[in-house]
């Protein structure tokens, strides 16, 4: 089944959610950056955060983009999404390897570190919106449920999960984030919250077959629920060749005469998509004739 993000409200829309099924998508990031399963596992639930909150965004334009800087061997993560269901992502370091942790699962805090989440929403306008908090456990989940109560006063639940299976591709991935809006009643929080507690492992859901439908109406179980929109999801990087030439002109005569004088071919890799664009003398020289 194709990854895809749902939308929906809940109990007379005192709570909004949204819930995404994600393993091709992730598996995509895999490919591209050849990640250990601890990587792997961080860096596909950052992307799934990331996609839920990007088609929360209005504008068709609009950017959002999730960063973690910490000092795990992980060293950090950026997952970037739009408001129509793409997202792309990379870590800084692929190949960090660590044992399992105390429970026997994936170390991800423990290559996460200690350290910072960036929020950062472009908008369109002058300035994008910056949203800053301190990791509260590194496992992405409780850090984005930290940052909306913290940055965006929006008391909520996010659950992430990726399983790897033992070949190390992605088994299963996906998520969801359940938020009260501020006219919710004491009840309504009062039986989210224990629908909430239950909610042990996400990708123990996934495995017994839940798509994300499935995941809000357990979530949300003594809730009516109306689903609103649903929206196709995957890895999209709009790199391209023009962009890395403005990338390259940008440097300016001085370095790009340098690398010509070298005479050895240039090659530019994406961060997000691994995509690399190389670059002959003689095309370097044209770049030569536009830059400053």
């Amino acid at each position: 089944m194709a990854d895809y993000i749902v939308r929906a409200t809940a109990a007379n829309a005192q709570i909004r959610a949204f819930a995404c099924s994600t393993r091709e998508t992730v598996e995509e990031a895999r490919k591209r950056h050849d990640t250990t399963p601890v990587a792997t596992a961080a860096l596909g639930r950052l992307m799934s955060g990331a996609l839920m909150m990007g088609v929360s965004m209005k504008g068709e334009k609009d950017v959002l983009t999730l960063q973690v800087q910490a000092d795990g061997p992980l060293q950090g993560i950026t997952a970037t999404a739009d408001s129509q269901g793409h997202v792309k992502g990379y870590v800084g370091n692929p190949d960090v390897n660590l044992p399992l942790n105390g429970k026997g699962k994936l170390d991800v805090s423990g290559a996460v570190g200690k350290g910072i989440l960036n929020v950062i929403k472009d908008l369109g306008m002058k300035e994008p919106y910056n949203g800053q908090i301190e990791l509260v456990s590194g496992e992405i989940g409780e850090d984005l449920t930290y940052y909306f109560a913290a940055s965006e006063q929006i008391p909520s639940s996010v659950g992430l999960g990726v399983l790897i299976d033992r070949d190390y591709t992605v088994a299963q991935a996906g998520g969801f984030i359940v938020q009260l809006m501020p006219f919710a009643s004491e009840e309504i929080v009062e039986r989210l919250e224990q629908n909430v507690q239950r909610v042990t492992s996400v990708t123990a859901l996934l495995s017994e077959g839940m798509t994300p439908e499935d995941l809000l109406r357990y979530v949300l179980e003594g809730f009516d629920i109306e689903f609103t929109d649903t929206v196709p999801a995957s890895f999209f990087c709009d790199c391209s060749r023009q962009k890395t030439d403005k990338v390259l002109i940008s440097v300016g005569r001085k370095e790009l005469q340098s690398m010509i004088d070298e005479g050895e071919p240039v090659e530019l890799k994406c961060h997000f998509c691994n995509t690399a664009y190389a670059y002959s003398t003689e095309e370097l020289r044209t770049l030569f004739r536009k830059a400053r």
